[in-house]
C-alpha cells in the first residue's frame, strides 16, 4: 500500500447530517487541488452518493458471499453447545429440538461450527453482496457496495468493500481514500472506521445532532481515531448545543458549512459532480 494514501472517515451517529454531501465535497476539492481520491461508500445497506453523483449502480465488480452454518441432523445429539457458543444469537433450540439457524442474526464467523463436538455443523455458501465501481473522472473513483436487503450482519460486506476500495487506490496510486460510513454506532459503522487515520463527526446544531454526536465520539474514543468535527447547516439552529459535547471529549470543530440554497437545488436533482460552492470551507 503507498505509505501516503491517507485513509479519512467520515461518520455521525444521526443519519441526515450530510455525510454523503460533504464527502462528496471534500472529494470534488482534493480533486481540484490535483489529488487522487477513491470514496468508499460504506453505507451498504442504502447507498447514495452514486445518485448524488448522477451515476448509476451498473458496473459490478465483485460479489461477497458468506459461508453460513447448516445441521447435518443425523450426526447432532442436540447437545445445545452450539447455541451457548453463538454471540450473535443466531442459533434458536426448543426444547427436545433441533438447533435452528438464523441466517439474518448471524455473523459468519463459524464458532458453532468448531465448537461442535460431532461435526454436525456444516458450511452453506450465500450471495450478501454486490461491489460496484464509477469512475466519476480520472482522478475520483466512487466504490460502493450493497448488501442484500433485510441481511443484519453488513458488516461483512463493508469489510470485503473496504479490501476492494484499498486495492483499488493502491492501483490508481491514490493519495487519499474517504470511507462514508452509515450513521449510527452498529458493526458496520464500526468497519467502516477501522484502520483510519482521521475520521470527521458530521452532526448539525440541533438538539438530536447534539445527542448523536456524543454517541459517534464516544465511539471514536474506543477506537482511539483522532477526531475533529463539522458542524453542517450551522447558520440554522445553534450552534451552543455542540460546543459542549466538542468540550468534553477535548476535540475541535474543524468547520462550520452554513446553509446553502444552491447547494440544496444540486442535491436534490442528484449534480453534485463538480460542485465547488463551498469548496473553502471544507478542508483535510
Amino acid at each position: 500500500m503507498n505509505k501516503s494514501l491517507k485513509q479519512i472517515g467520515i461518520t455521525g451517529g444521526k443519519g441526515g447530517t450530510g455525510k454523503s454531501t460533504i464527502s462528496i465535497l471534500l472529494a470534488n476539492k482534493l480533486v481540484d487541488q490535483g489529488k487522487k481520491v477513491v470514496l468508499c461508500d460504506c453505507d451498504v445497506e442504502c447507498p447514495n452518493e452514486y445518485l448524488l453523483l448522477d451515476e448509476k449502480l451498473n458496473n459490478e465488480i465483485d460479489q461477497v458471499f458468506v459461508e453460513f452454518p447448516e445441521l447435518i441432523k443425523e450426526k447432532c445429539t442436540k447437545c445445545g453447545l452450539c447455541v451457548k457458543t453463538c454471540q450473535e444469537n443466531a442459533i434458536f433450540q426448543p426444547k427436545g429440538g433441533y438447533p435452528v439457524f438464523i441466517n439474518d442474526l448471524c455473523s459468519a464467523c463459524g464458532a458453532c461450527k468448531i465448537v461442535c463436538p460431532n461435526n454436525a455443523i456444516k458450511n452453506r455458501e450465500e450471495k450478501i453482496g454486490k461491489i460496484y465501481r464509477n469512475n466519476i473522472n480520472s482522478n475520483f473513483v466512487l466504490v460502493s457496495g450493497l448488501s442484500k436487503p433485510g441481511f443484519e450482519e453488513t458488516s461483512v460486506v463493508v469489510r470485503k468493500l473496504k479490501k476492494i476500495a484499498l486495492n483499488i487506490a493502491k492501483k490508481e496510486s491514490a493519495d487519499v481514500i474517504l470511507f462514508d460510513t452509515a450513521a449510527g454506532t452498529h458493526c458496520s459503522v464500526i468497519s467502516a472506521l477501522m484502520g483510519v487515520n482521521k475520521a470527521y463527526a458530521v452532526t448539525e446544531p440541533t438538539p438530536l445532532g447534539a445527542y448523536d454526536l456524543d454517541i459517534i465520539l464516544e465511539l471514536c474514543k474506543k477506537l482511539k481515531i483522532d477526531t475533529e468535527v463539522i458542524i453542517n447547516q450551522s447558520n440554522i439552529g445553534n450552534k451552543d448545543v455542540i460546543k459542549p459535547i466538542v468540550d468534553k471529549y477535548s476535540l475541535k470543530i474543524r468547520t462550520e458549512i452554513p446553509y446553502s440554497k444552491k447547494l440544496v437545488e444540486r442535491y436534490s436533482k442528484g449534480k453534485l459532480k463538480n460542485f465547488k460552492e463551498l469548496n473553502e470551507k471544507i478542508t483535510l
